[in-house]
């Protein structure tokens, strides 16, 4: 399976990336733990149906020590023990932040509590940075068919200098 067109290999694409990966590095060098960081663009890659970020973000989780019983339990995580308060807290924002069209409401109160309680305020923009900018990409590569498979762990970080 090919993408219908080369989001790296197109000059302008490859102009908006490095910008893009600029605002990646912000979120990066939060406090936000880095598995926290991964569940959380996992769900909503696999939400967008995203084939190549949910390549990436499973093995870019794997590489920060996740285990592959979480990363399974991912897409059923309200009914799995495996994650923490904070996790479950992560991980709901991120489903409510990425279905916006299906909730009219967006973010619900409770669960903006429960990232309230255990995230910082810096740990919460970083999420709610986080969300948005997975989304983006998520769009991107659906649009253009990227296929997933071939991603290894650090490739993005590598291309993009």
């Amino acid at each position: 399976m090919d993408a219908r067109f080369d989001l790296f290999g197109n000059a302008f694409a490859t102009k908006f990336a490095k910008r893009f990966t600029t605002a990646a590095r912000v979120i990066e060098e939060s406090t936000l733990p880095a598995t926290t960081k991964e569940l959380v663009s996992l769900r909503a890659s696999q939400i967008n149906g995203c084939a190549f970020c949910t390549d990436m973000h499973t093995k870019e989780a794997t590489a920060a020590g996740e285990n592959a019983h979480r990363l399974h339990m991912v897409a059923a995580w309200r009914e799995a023990t495996v994650f923490t308060e904070a996790e479950r807290a992560a991980l709901a924002l991120a489903e409510e932040g990425t279905r916006l069209a299906d909730a009219h409401t967006g973010v619900s109160d409770d669960t903006w509590g429960q990232v309230s309680k255990h995230y910082d305020d810096d740990q919460v923009a970083a999420l709610i940075c986080l969300v948005a900018l997975t989304n983006a990409a998520n769009r991107m590569n659906v649009i253009v068919r990227n296929p997933g498979g071939t991603y290894e762990a650090g490739m993005l970080a590598r291309m993009s200098g």
